[in-house]
């Protein structure tokens, strides 16, 4: 991962312009990587991505699995190319939303594609090595995650917790029945993440030869309803059925009386550490070869987390319980040596969070979104108290693009301090230019702005609003945004802030 300073792109994959109904990694994918580069940027950050639950509102946070790849960005374009599909199977898709994914029709369509893929190459995988080597290679996550796959088929999609109980606990007996009699299944799912595999693989090489590095995103939590959970019992704090006995959560704030139940089990932390953090080491390193730089989400859960009883309605009985700390990272670190991390260290934030940040030397986020409050002279987020070993945005997947926030959230008094710190009058349709040139100038090492910052969208661009539980994941790039005007100012900002790539 480069440490010049330099600056890029905020965009999910699903999120690119694509006549398929939602971005993948194809033409439109290596088009942007274009986009990029001709326009000053060495960095594209990218939410997980792993399979997403269309149960959970599609959000890439909440997945079946930390490892396994979203099979719906897999490109049909490149399955063309590659002679998997026929051209004119692409002439009868549905007709799809330009500015939003919805998720059911373009799932359904990708997934049919999909099926009549694996069908057509079933009966020559046997002299497929490529495939053969991906299966040894990631049989680590592998095996278990395409017996899970086929399993939640055969129940319905029903969450592994409500499964006939010989699997749900995973006999010996019932697994090695079920892999015989759900084969195909499992072969085909194998199949499907070894051409996620090849596809990205593809992206990312095209763009480090473009000189653009990626970002990837690592969530803390892993789903109850996930293969993590299903094959890793030991490794959460679990009862004899396999339910959470705690779940992680927030503590009551300022924003909620009674705080925020997550559902997300909880780990046992000791026997992760009796086997060196095994667990995660892979985990990361899983990461590491998939992206040049991983973000690490709520990272402050490392060191000490918000732990509630399952059986509370409400996060408030909840207590603060000590993480891993540096007895995690050492570990990763002497497994992973050249892994390159960023600490999401949003929200409030003790001592100790800064310190394990400080040791280990990863870098932090700053939003400038946040930092125009009443004690806005010594906020942490205001361009004249940022550090140098951060990545500074203008706001985030989870805030209001800066011109809707500026419309509907700063309120008057923020616009006030807003235009005295800018030394003049703020309109609205100035805002997002004014932070973007205000995070681009500031001593940060990396600068990440979201395209819709660029693109000076209002709330219409936002991707999503948090506690919200539908609606959000959707928003979509259109064809003609990504324009050689726009590559041009792009660059000469990052040319004006010494941003440019060497």
């Amino acid at each position: 991962m480069k440490r010049m300073r330099s600056c890029g792109v905020l965009l999910h994959v699903s999120s690119l312009p694509c006549r398929h109904g939602m971005g993948d990694f194809g033409p439109q994918a290596h088009a942007f990587v274009d986009f990029l580069a001709g326009s000053g940027q060495s960095l594209w950050q990218m939410l997980p991505l792993t399979p997403i639950n269309a149960g959970a509102g599609n959000s890439p946070y909440s997945s079946y699995s930390a490892f396994a790849g979203n099979t719906l960005f897999i490109s049909p374009d490149i399955l063309v190319r590659q002679g998997l599909l026929r051209g004119e199977e692409l002439n009868r898709e549905p007709s799809f939303p330009r500015d939003r994914v919805n998720y059911g029709v373009a799932a359904a369509w990708r997934e049919r594609l999909l099926e009549h893929v694996f069908d057509n190459v079933f009966t020559r995988l046997r002299s497929d090595t490529g495939f053969e080597a991906f299966c040894r290679r990631e049989a680590f996550w592998l095996e278990d995650y395409s017996l899970f796959t086929a399993l939640k088929r055969e129940h319905g999609g029903a969450p592994w917790y409500r499964w006939a109980e010989g699997v749900r606990l995973r006999d010996a007996d019932a697994l090695a029945e079920s892999r015989l009699r759900l084969g195909y299944d499992i072969l085909r799912e194998k199949y499907l993440q070894y051409l996620f595999a090849r596809h990205w693989d593809g992206l990312h090489g095209y763009a480090a030869a473009r000189g653009v590095s990626l970002i990837g995103d690592t969530p803390i939590y892993v789903s109850l309803d996930s293969c993590d959970v299903w094959s890793n019992r030991e490794l959460f704090e679990l009862d004899d059925q396999g339910l959470p006995i705690y779940c992680a959560g927030a503590p009551p704030d300022y924003f909620s009386e009674t705080g925020q139940m997550w559902g997300n089990p909880i780990y046992a932390w000791e026997r992760h550490e009796r086997d060196g953090f095994s667990w995660w080491c892979r985990r990361l390193g899983h990461e590491s070869r998939r992206f040049d730089m991983v973000r690490l989400d709520h990272f402050r859960g490392f060191c000490g987390y918000w732990q509630v009883p399952a059986c509370e309605p409400t996060a408030e009985n909840g207590l603060w319980i000590p993480g891993p700390g540096a007895k995690l990272f050492t570990a990763v670190r002497d497994t992973i040596p050249n892994l390159s991390l960023l600490a999401e260290d949003l929200g409030v934030i003790t001592d100790d969070v800064t310190d394990l940040m400080h040791e280990f030397g990863f870098p932090g986020m700053k939003i400038l979104q946040f930092a125009f409050s009443e004690d806005m002279g010594k906020n942490a987020y205001i361009p004249h108290n940022i550090v140098e070993n951060c990545t500074v945005y203008t706001g985030t997947h989870d805030n209001n693009t800066t011109r809707g926030w500026f419309a509907g959230e700063l309120g008057e008094e923020g616009k006030a301090r807003l235009g005295a710190y800018a030394g003049r009058e703020v309109r609205e349709d100035q805002a997002a230019d004014l932070l973007i040139r205000m995070a681009l100038g500031s001593v940060a090492k990396l600068c990440v702005i979201p395209l819709q910052d660029y693109l000076n969208l209002g709330e219409e661009g936002r991707m999503n609003m948090p506690g919200v539980a539908g609606g959000n994941w959707g928003w979509r790039a259109q064809p003609d945004a990504l324009t050689d005007e726009l590559a041009g100012r792009m660059r000469r900002l990052a040319d004006i802030y010494g941003r440019l790539p060497d």
